[in-house]
C-alpha cells in the first residue's frame, strides 16, 4: 500500500480489525519509509458496476462518491456516522448483488433519496436539490410541502 505522505510503496500492517457492520476490515498501516501511519479500509467487492450518466457517459461505480454526496446531504445533521455508513454500504450490496452491471445514476440517487426519507427530512430536501435540480425557491417549497403532506396523511 503506497504511503499517502510519502508516496513510497511498502508499509507495514500494525493492527487490523472489522469496522461496526463487519462489511470491511480496517487496518491501521505503518510507512517503513517515513514512518507515518494511516488507515486503510478493506471491503468485498461482488462485481464491477457501471453508472449511466444521464449524458450517456459510463464510469465506475464509487463507492466514496456516494459517500461523500450522503454526508454532504447528512452535514451538521445528528446522524451517526456509523448509520450513514451503513446506508452506504446498503445501497453498494444492492447494486453489487443486482445481476446487473450497468446502472442509472438516477436509479442510485432513487435509492438513496428513499433511505434519506426515513432518516432525516433535512438531508433528504438537502439531497434532493442536487438530484432533481432545483433551481429556484419555490422548488425547494414545493418539494417541502409535499413531504409535510406525506407526514400529516401518515400521522392522521
Amino acid at each position: 500500500m503506497r504511503c499517502p505522505y510519502c508516496g513510497h510503496e511498502d508499509s507495514q500492517v500494525k493492527d487490523s480489525r472489522p469496522t461496526e457492520d463487519g462489511a470491511a476490515i480496517r487496518r491501521r498501516r505503518q510507512c517503513e519509509d517515513c514512518g507515518a501511519r494511516f488507515t486503510t479500509f478493506e471491503r468485498i467487492q461482488l462485481r464491477e458496476v457501471a453508472v449511466l450518466k444521464a449524458g450517456g457517459s459510463r464510469e465506475p461505480f464509487d463507492r466514496e462518491k456516494l459517500m461523500r454526496s450522503v454526508q454532504i446531504a447528512c452535514r451538521k445533521r445528528p446522524i451517526d456516522g456509523a448509520r450513514i455508513e451503513r446506508l452506504v454500504s446498503g445501497i453498494q450490496r444492492q447494486l453489487e448483488t443486482s445481476g446487473e452491471n450497468e446502472v442509472k445514476a438516477s436509479q442510485i440517487g432513487a435509492m438513496v433519496m428513499e433511505a434519506l426519507k426515513g432518516f432525516d427530512s433535512v438531508a433528504y430536501i438537502r439531497f434532493a436539490s442536487v438530484y432533481r435540480d432545483f433551481t429556484e425557491a419555490k422548488d425547494f417549497e414545493e418539494f417541502a410541502s409535499t413531504i409535510n403532506e406525506a407526514a400529516h396523511k401518515g400521522g392522521s
